[in-house]
């Protein structure tokens, strides 16, 4: 799916403005044929709950409407018109003057719809009707629930399977871009880097419409000046002196690909991409032949007013802040995160690991571990969840969309699912299988474990080519026990690295709720010398274990979830607040991060004495 931009034979049309809104009580059906019943409005792109003075609309679960009204400048009307959503969160229905045109299910991926036969000559209503409505067949999961009111109207009950607040909406760009008849459909790119020779085979394929009949593909450094040039939609080029992608120091090439009928020039499309070398190896997560190591954040989409909706100059913000700390990593926990802001991290050299909305996946949580020490436990997750059609169709869909970017190192096929239980291995291999199928350029695969999952019970490692660990001793497990953590922390990673050597390990997920200027003499817990305490505690147990190569905490920022006793305005566990002001423990990360290698680190420990005797146990 090509990133919809202006180019010699291409339009684009924004829809980003205030657009009629309103919640549907259920009272009285909305008929989409007739304008909106209201003159409330609201901003798109951006999630509708922070946007209002009214609890109602922001805890609203069910359905909610917009509309808004274009006209398509004449010069346009004899080209393919195109609409496009960069999301609908979670499922939308479309309508363009009354008539439904496309319908789509999944609230962080893109999708679209050619609307010429739609359209009229002069204003043309566009209306969507939304749900935010999750259950045990979706992605995030939501416990879902429904009851009757005294006037016998249908309320709707939603608490999230997960801890972050269920925003939704229009929260990414809606635009309508143009093609001519005849046109580019996608185009995927395959460097093959040989690191020896400093070269590189750049294969290109590019789909097109029948109408075409040739495809000239012209490779362009990052200056732009032309390196080569191939013809065919299947085609290869081979580069020399090539400047590689690398973490924190991106380069990128493009593809301008033009697409020709009859010796005419009928359509031209430029897509960017790195040229980079990713392997899993003897333990060691390799970047262009180096041994990589992950420093970095699990993050959100959160920020005030916007709530999960599209906000460029946070991204920008964000992105510096970590530069400055030495970080050269995020993961998009627990959803892909939008277009712009993947595109922004191919230019900046951040590397990402891309991940599926697949949040939830449990049907019980527990941190008590005693009770997973048979080998065949089992509880009722991989019974009751209904999730795996459209886990398939969020691989396709992220796939399909990010697949030739340079920062996506890594996919995550899901966070925190109970891979420790019965039937666990059966639900995942497929979906594994589809990732690996589907990629061209056939990166690692992974999925964030829980502390439940460790290596006695989880039943799924030998499905990722990276241990990905979510793990919380010293907070949620012992909590404010720092010596203890430190030697579960230790006693596990030793044995994870003494059962499958020849798998890299990170840590995805680690923490401490700390609140913004609470201080204590005894470092206690939610103090900002507890969190610094936590994080000195882990560093010093990860420079120990010789596959250890990467330490992604949780989180970037503080950020909102749903209520509950243990949440005060959301989660507190940010090194940064909500509005990106630093905690203390910032300077202590950023003098450790920026002493730390992003190429050609790899730890040197005695620790490997410890891991081989527990082998041979």
């Amino acid at each position: 799916m090509l990133y919809p931009m202006t180019t010699p034979s291409r339009a684009l049309i924004d829809l980003s403005g205030l657009w009629k809104f309103m919640i549907d009580k259920e009272v009285q059906p909305i008929d989409p044929k007739q304008p909106l019943p209201t003159e409330d409005v609201i901003s798109v792109p951006a999630s509708f709950n922070d946007q209002t003075a009214s609890q109602e609309i922001r805890e609203h679960v069910g359905y909610v409407w917009y509309e808004t009204n274009f006209s398509i400048a004449r010069a346009l009307r004899s080209e393919r018109l195109v609409l496009r959503f960069g999301s609908a969160t979670h499922e939308a229905w479309v309508y363009l003057n009354g008539q439904e045109i496309t319908h789509h299910k999944g609230g962080f991926t893109p999708f679209e719809v050619v609307i010429n036969d739609y359209l009229n000559d002069g204003n043309n209503r566009l209306t969507v009707k939304l749900s935010n409505v999750l259950d045990y067949s979706t992605l995030p999961v939501g416990n879902y629930s429904e009851s009757t009111d005294e006037d016998g109207h249908v309320v709707r009950h939603l608490d999230e399977n997960f801890d972050f607040f269920n925003y939704a909406g229009l929260q990414r760009p809606v635009k309508i871009y143009s093609t001519p008849k005849d046109y580019i459909q996608d185009i995927t790119i395959v460097p093959n880097v040989d690191l020896d020779r400093s070269s590189a085979e750049i294969e290109i394929k590019t789909q097109i419409s029948d109408g075409l009949d040739k495809v000239k593909v012209t490779i362009l450094d990052q200056d732009g000046h032309p390196v080569a040039e191939v013809s065919g939609t299947d085609s290869s080029v081979t580069l020399t002196d090539v400047r590689l992608w690398q973490p924190l120091n991106a380069y990128l090439y493009s593809a301008q690909v033009d697409g020709f009928k009859n010796g005419e020039l009928v359509d031209s499309y430029s897509e960017a991409f790195g040229i980079r070398k990713i392997e899993v190896r003897d333990g060691q997560f390799l970047f262009n032949g180096q041994p990589f190591y992950f420093k970095g954040f699990g993050k959100h989409e959160d920020t005030y007013v916007h709530g999960r909706g599209f906000n460029e100059p946070v991204n920008v913000l964000d992105i510096n802040l970590m530069k400055d700390m030495g970080a050269n990593s995020f993961r998009t926990s627990h959803y892909p995160y939008s277009e712009e802001m993947m595109r922004l991290c191919d230019r900046e050299g951040i590397v990402v690991i891309d991940e599926t909305p697949a949040v939830g996946l449990m049907a019980s949580f527990d941190f008590n571990l005693s009770i997973l020490e048979q080998d065949d436990f089992e509880d009722d997750t991989w019974k009751t969840m209904k999730t795996a059609a459209a886990h398939q169709q969020v691989i396709q869909e992220i796939i399909d969309r990010d697949k030739n970017h340079a920062c996506v190192a890594m996919w995550s096929i899901a966070n925190e699912a109970a891979t420790f239980s019965k039937g666990a291995h059966e639900y995942f291999k497929p979906l594994f299988d589809l990732a690996r199928r589907l990629d061209p350029q056939k990166r690692p695969c992974t999925y964030t474990s829980i502390m439940m999952a460790n290596p006695r019970t989880d039943k799924c490692i030998d499905l990722v080519d990276v241990i990905a660990l979510n793990r919380y001793y010293g907070w949620y497990v012992g909590n404010g026990d720092l010596k203890t953590a430190e030697k579960a922390t230790r006693d596990e990673l030793l044995e994870y690295q003494a059962k499958f050597p020849e798998k890299p390990i990170i840590y995805t997920e680690y923490g401490a709720d700390t609140v913004a200027g609470l201080h204590s003499n005894y470092g206690e817990p939610f103090s900002e010398e507890f969190q610094e305490d936590y994080y000195r505690m882990a560093s010093k147990v990860f420079d120990e274990i010789p596959n250890f190569v990467g330490e992604q905490l949780w989180n970037f920022a503080d950020f909102q979830t749903k209520f509950g006793i243990q949440r005060v305005q959301g989660n507190k566990k940010g090194i940064f607040t909500r509005s990106r002001e630093p905690k203390m423990v910032v300077r202590y990360l950023k003098n450790r991060w920026t002493a730390i290698p992003n190429l050609g680190y790899k730890v040197k420990s005695d620790t490997q004495d410890q891991a081989k005797k527990l082998t041979t146990k």
